[in-house]
This record gives C-alpha cells, structure tokens and sequence, in this order.
C-alpha cells in the first residue's frame, strides 16, 4: 500500500500516527499534519467553506482524501460522488459512510456528468504542471453537465523563492514532492500551484471564464470556473 495511504490508515485506526514528511524541491522537509485530512466542518479554514457552499447538484469531489469535504456535502444533502488514487482514502471514506467513494485517477474516470467539479486543499496540483492543468480542463469540460462549475483553491508560491534563484526553465508553481512516513519513502511526483494571472490567462485562452471568488489577502485564493460555450 502507499505511504500516504498507511499514514491515513494509522490515524483513523489509532487517532495517531507518526509524522507524514513531505521531502520536495525546493528546501527542507516539511511536516504534512495528518489530522487536516479528518477535520469537521467547524475546523476547516474559510476558504473551504465556502467553497461548499458553493456546490449544487451532483458534485465530484476529486482528490477526495479521507472524505471529510464529502461527508459535510453529503450531509446538506447533495449527491456526491468522491474519487482519490489512494486505495487506504478510499476505504477510510466507505467506513466514514461516503457513499459513492472510488479509486480512481480523475483523468480515467468518464460516464458521469456533474454540476460541481471540486478540488479542495490544492487539489489541483495533482495536475502537476502546466501543461497537465491544461489537460484537465479539456477532460474537466467532458464531465462537466450543462451550466457546470469548477471549484478549486489554489496558492501563489513565489514566496518560497524570495531567498533562492526563480527556476530558469520550468515555471516556479511546478513542484516536486515526495512522502516519507515510518523510515518509507514513496515515489517523487509532480504538483502544481498556479499564480492568479497565469490561472486567469489559461482559462480565457482554452474556452473558461474564471472568477476569483475569495482571496485570504496574502497567498491563497478560491477559483470558480464554468465554461464559456455555457454563457
């Protein structure tokens, strides 16, 4: 099983783990809380609740995690349908009673459409570059049912950078992480965070219109996109 999976297995097992490292590209490891990944709804930041709120009709939360944003969904009624690659996020959604909880890699999953395409806590990264985030939207625009949106936070990361040299050849939102849990180190992977001029810039060139919908002042942000041909 992965290393993320067996992180999130031991705190809802047990209420505790040992600490999920995150080793990256661009400085020292940094420790990932395992208990964001179980929160309620009271506990989530503001950005992620508003962003539930802004769900309606049938919604794909996509990098669903341990489930906690489908669960509050769920609760206020929407039919929700949660998708995570991480076989152990899977099984922790069905025994926390998601209902509708797959493993599965969004760019795979077709059949379905939705009103609400979400990607909450970053989950957009999992685009992992640029070029990835462009791809999705064109996936994104199949799923997507008639007057659907796309909801998802994002966080402009320049500031790592204001004591190392900008990368020179790829842009400063790609990043490179890898998980470390229990001495296990699982396999690097790709993860994107998009600035809001290039996020703005993407969108209108590929067919979106894109609404900045909350901004906490410094880093973080909560994007709203629907689909021009819609308009």
């Amino acid at each position: 099983m992965d290393v993320f999976s067996k992180a999130l297995l031991d705190f809802y097992t047990t209420g505790r783990g040992d600490t999920l490292w995150l080793n990256n590209s661009y400085g020292e490891p940094e420790e990932m809380p395992v208990d964001v990944f179980f929160r309620g709804k009271g506990d989530m930041p503001e950005i992620e609740r508003i962003a539930l709120r802004m769900c309606r009709g049938s919604v794909l939360d996509i990098g669903a995690g341990a489930g906690s944003h489908a669960l509050v969904l769920q609760r206020d009624g929407l039919q929700v349908t949660a998708i995570d690659i991480a076989p152990g996020a899977v099984e922790i959604m069905k025994k926390r009673k998601v209902k509708r909880a797959f493993e599965q890699d969004i760019f795979q999953y077709t059949g379905e459409r939705f009103d609400t395409l979400l990607l909450l806590m970053n989950g957009i990264g999992l685009c992992g570059s640029v070029n990835g985030f462009l791809d999705f939207l064109r996936h994104a625009a199949q799923l997507l049912a008639p007057g659907g949106q796309l909801l998802f936070d994002s966080s402009d990361i320049r500031y790592l950078y204001d004591d190392l040299p900008m990368p020179g050849s790829s842009y400063y939102g790609e990043i490179a992480y890898q998980y470390n849990y229990k001495g296990e180190k699982g396999p690097w992977f790709n993860w994107l965070y998009l600035d809001r001029v290039l996020l703005q810039t993407l969108s209108a060139g590929n067919g979106w219109d894109c609404k900045l919908v909350y901004d906490d002042g410094e880093d973080q942000f909560l994007a709203r996109l629907t689909r021009k041909s819609d308009g």
